[in-house]
Parts: C-alpha cells; sequence; structure tokens
C-alpha cells in the first residue's frame, strides 16, 4: 500500500481543491494551524509526535496516474485533474519540536502555502499527529506513574488498529517504553526489541518443565519464561527455579519470569520471596495483562514486585480517550487573517499568523504559553482565552519561541531525528513540566493566554463578523 499518495485524504479536500480550482483561486496564499482543544486521559497536557512522519509524507506526497484515473473516473474535472498531475507540497511548515509538551488551544504546526496544497495535506497531518500524539502522551502518563526505576514494554501489536500498531510503537517508545514486541518497528526506527513466550509454547508439550528446559537451552542470554500456564506458585514459578539453577552450571543466568494473569500484586511478592529464597535475586519480574497508567498506580501501592511492565491494549488503541481531537483551521487567506464565528467562544479560532513563547521560572520550568503574532517579541502580559478579565504578568526575558520553520518550499530544513534522540528530549521536556500538571487526579490547567495585540484582533473580527451577518 502505498501511504505517500495524495489520495491519503478526505473527499472533501479535493470537492473544495477543484472549486477553488475552477474559480482560479488554488494558487492563493493560505496559512492553517493546528492545535487541540482538550488534553486526552482527563490529563492537563500533550505529548507532541509524529512530526517527522508527517514531513517525510509532505516531501513526498503525489498522485499517481492510477490516482488520476480513479479521480477522472469519479467525475473530477479534467482541467483540475490535469492540475494535480504536477501535484506537490511547496509550502512552508512551522512546528514546535517533536517531543515537546504542548498545551490545548496553542498552535502546534502552521501550514503556509497555496490553498489546495494545504487542504489535501489537512486530513494526514491530523490523521498522523492526533495519533501518534495521543499514544505518546498515554506512554508518558504510564512512565509517569511506573517511575524511572521501571521497565517499561510495549506488547500492542495484535490488539492495534491496524497498520498504525506501527506508529503506536514509535509513539510508544517517543512516550518513554524501553522495548516493543513489535519487530518491525524495531528495525524501522532502530528500538530495542523484547518478547518472551506464549502459552501455546508450553501447552505444545506434555509437561511444562521440559518446555522451560528447551526454552532455556535455545534462549540461553534472553530467557523469560511464562509462569501461569497451569498453576503460577505450585508449578511455574517452582519450574522456573529449577531451570535457572540449570543454567547456573553452564554459566548462564535467566533473565526473568512473567506473570499474565491472576492477582498481579500478590503473586509477584509470593514470587519475588520463592526467588530469592532460592538464590535468584537477579531473576526479575515482568507482569502483562490489560495494565494501563491506573493498574500500575495501583499495583505500586500495594507495593507489588514488578520490575517490567508489559502494556499492551490500553496503551496503543489510547484507551480511555480513542483520539485526540486535534483541528487544522484556516487563520489567514490572500494575507487576511480570518475568523469562525461559533456561539462557544472555546469553538472560534485566533486568527492570522503566529508566534507561541514558552515562559520558564527560575528554576528552568514552564510558566505559561502566551498566544501572539509571528512579527512581534514574547508579551509582558497576556490575557485568558475566554475569560476577559484575567490577565497574567509575564517576564519577556524567561521567554522562548516554540514554533520554529522546518519545512520551506515543500523540503525539510533539518535533517531527520531519531526516534532515540526524540525520546531523550521529550523526557527532558516532560521534567520540565511541574507536577501538578502531570497528576492523575484534577490536574493543575496550565496557562495558555493571549497577547493583547491577538486578543483585540480577535474580538474585533468576531464583532465586524457578527454584524455581517446581522445585516
Amino acid at each position: 500500500m502505498n501511504f505517500n499518495t495524495a489520495l491519503y485524504t478526505d473527499l472533501y479536500q479535493l470537492a473544495m481543491g477543484q472549486a477553488y480550482y475552477l474559480k482560479g483561486k488554488h494558487r492563493t496564499q493560505a496559512t492553517f494551524d493546528y492545535f487541540y482543544r482538550k488534553a486526552p486521559f482527563e490529563g492537563g497536557f500533550v505529548l507532541f509526535c509524529g512530526l517527522e512522519d508527517a514531513l517525510e509524507w509532505l516531501e513526498n506526497v503525489s498522485f499517481s496516474e492510477e490516482d488520476l484515473q480513479y479521480l477522472s473516473d469519479q467525475g473530477f474535472d479534467k482541467g483540475f485533474v490535469e492540475y494535480l498531475a504536477g501535484f506537490k507540497f511547496t509550502g512552508t511548515v512551522k512546528s514546535v519540536a517533536e517531543g515537546d509538551v504542548v498545551f490545548p488551544f496553542a498552535p502546534i504546526l502552521t501550514v503556509t502555502g497555496p490553498v489546495v496544497e494545504c487542504q489535501i495535506a489537512e486530513t494526514f497531518l491530523l490523521n498522523c499527529l492526533n495519533f501518534q500524539s495521543l499514544i505518546a502522551t498515554k506512554a508518558s502518563r504510564i512512565r509517569y506513574i511506573a517511575g524511572e526505576d521501571k521497565i517499561l514494554a510495549e506488547f500492542g501489536l495484535r490488539r492495534a488498529q491496524g497498520y498504525a500498531g506501527l506508529q503506536a510503537s514509535r509513539a510508544a517508545f517517543v512516550g518513554g517504553f524501553d522495548a516493543t514486541s513489535n519487530v518491525l518497528a524495531g528495525k524501522t526506527f532502530r528500538v530495542p526489541i523484547t518478547g518472551t513466550m506464549a502459552h501455546a509454547y508450553i501447552q505444545s508439550y506434555d509437561d511444562e518443565l521440559t518446555a522451560f528446559r528447551d526454552f532455556a537451552e535455545t534462549h540461553p542470554d534472553n530467557c523469560v519464561l511464562l509462569v501461569d500456564t497451569y498453576n503460577t506458585l505450585k508449578s511455574g514459578i517452582p519450574n522456573a527455579i529449577t531451570v535457572a539453577k540449570e543454567m547456573e552450571k553452564t554459566g548462564k543466568k535467566l533473565i526473568g519470569i512473567r506473570l499474565d494473569s491472576g492477582d498481579l500484586a500478590y503473586l509477584s511478592k509470593a514470587a519475588r520471596k520463592m526467588l530469592d529464597d532460592a538464590g535468584l535475586s537477579y531473576v526479575k519480574i515482568a507482569a502483562s495483562n490489560q495494565l494501563d497508567e491506573h493498574v500500575i498506580r495501583s499495583l505500586r501501592e500495594q507495593r507489588a514486585a514488578i520490575d517490567i511492565f508489559g502494556v499492551g491494549t490500553n496503551l496503543v488503541v489510547g484507551h480511555e480517550n480513542a483520539a485526540l481531537d486535534g483541528v487544522y483551521k484556516l487563520c489567514s487567506f490572500e494575507d487576511k487573517p480570518r475568523i469562525k464565528i461559533s456561539e462557544n467562544l472555546k469553538k472560534m479560532n485566533f486568527p492570522g499568523e503566529k508566534q507561541v513563547y514558552r515562559y520558564f521560572n527560575d528554576d528552568g520550568q514552564f510558566v505559561a504559553d502566551a498566544i501572539t503574532f509571528e512579527t512581534l517579541e514574547a508579551p509582558g502580559s497576556m490575557a485568558h482565552p475566554f475569560e476577559p478579565h484575567k490577565r497574567m504578568p509575564l517576564r519577556p526575558a524567561s521567554a522562548r519561541p516554540m514554533l520554529k520553520a522546518v519545512m520551506k518550499d515543500g523540503k525539510r530544513l533539518f535533517p531527520e531525528r531519531s526516534v532515540r534522540d526524540i525520546a531523550m528530549a521529550a523526557g527532558e521536556n516532560l521534567r520540565q513540566l511541574p507536577d501538578e500538571h502531570k497528576r492523575f487526579d484534577f490536574p493543575h490547567v496550565y496557562k495558555v493566554g493571549l497577547s493583547r495585540e491577538m486578543e483585540q484582533l480577535r474580538d474585533r473580527l468576531k464583532e465586524e463578523k457578527l454584524k455581517e451577518s446581522e445585516s
């Protein structure tokens, strides 16, 4: 399947594109903002992920001859189809860095270029950035609650939504996971792969001990035994201890055991005692089975003796939020700021081409984000986006711009970053986010506001559009 096809879009993008083309507006410059309105998982932030994939698509996207024939068969105008034959993205993209922590309503990425190009790009950008940012955010929550001393392994491919399993593995690593069971993801992104065995392997033998022995013999350097096929405490762990002692005689060591069912807190503590009593304190205990940040928090509160958490379904499908509500809104057309009017102030977009400044305290932690025009410096104060009476003083000297050019004339402006580098940057950014924004229950709302100039333009355009609609 060719994912670089420009058909990876919604029909209405092409329908609007044809209308622009037939009215001679297809080369008109437009700017769109990508942002989100509500953090997922009742949390306080999003970890931005997917930019590298988005830039790669924008650099390579085109319509093949088969694509063009398909559009002709669907009744698209002949001239418009001929125009699409030479389609490529020639615009400019400004973005926060992949791995940055981002907050509601502040632009994360902006796209400027001929309006048809920007519209066709919309669907893929939303598809790519919303999903990967959702999973990276979920992974970061799991890392936060598990702690830096635990190993996190992503086991979600078999439950993922089709090909999205590959993106989910990438995003999980960016969000703080150590390894994946997804072999293709390991090769593609050059991240560690990990895995043990399934119950089927043990069931294929007449007895559990022989299954363990054969597996250890064929995997002497990375053996982890699944101990809950029959009876964890009376069979699985005793047999694992037997094999571990036999491995020691050959100069090898059992890496660990895995629990995949039952009361994980109780069983892990019992297993730890049995292993320690047998002189096997080095053997690690892994646990899996419908884990997420809430289950792991409970296990940690119960002092479960688990060293490795294998997280699958709930991570890669973004449970309990199946999607990030990222949106892509027109903010400038024909060099004029544009606005969408809504009775709900939160549904309105902020007009014009923008910059977002992030402010830091003396300890280097995030304090607030201010949205202003790209031509202006960091403001000394900001207004609440939806409650004008609320204002906040700021220290411009402590601010840095978040949106930087990453693509110009359809070509990326910096070398591709590795997933490892992005993950390291993400970890550092998350450490700069105060804990009150990371807590699970009633996280503190991070302050995002508007410069006076942005607030005034938004309000003026709103009043103008309202008067026009009423006249």
